[in-house]
């Protein structure tokens, strides 16, 4: 079955390096520049199987889209992936209902490790 992962950064090259590595993997992969255009992709109907969002973005940034997000898919899990490693962050993140968090760089096998043990029989 293939599932279909919504992938949220402001860096093109990101976007780009980690859709990649999901689409060889077998996955579907969506993207958005922002929280904003993640939600609206939302709103108009994508049920991701999982979200993995940048923190620091414009328009909305990831700590917004997370609130958000959790009022439509309940159960999707998000991981938040960003530079930032502070641990109040992490909080915040985890309170808007984030599922984990990840430090860029983070590489394409330790990726798909964390997207396995967040979506089962994948």
């Amino acid at each position: 079955m293939n599932k279909t992962i919504l992938l949220v950064d402001d860096s093109a090259t990101m976007l780009m390096s980690l859709s990649k590595t999901l689409t060889i993997s077998g996955l579907t992969v969506e993207t958005a520049t922002d929280g904003s255009a993640a939600l609206e992709k939302l709103k108009g109907g994508l049920k991701p199987a999982l979200i993995i969002t940048d923190i620091n973005m414009p328009k909305l940034d990831g700590l917004g889209l997370i609130q958000e997000a959790r009022k439509l898919l309940r159960f999707t899990p998000i991981l938040a992936l960003t530079t930032e490693s502070q641990q109040g962050k992490r909080d915040e993140a985890k309170r808007n209902g984030a599922t984990g968090w990840l430090v860029k760089p983070v590489g394409g096998n330790e990726l798909l490790q964390v997207i396995r043990q967040v979506i089962p029989g994948l």
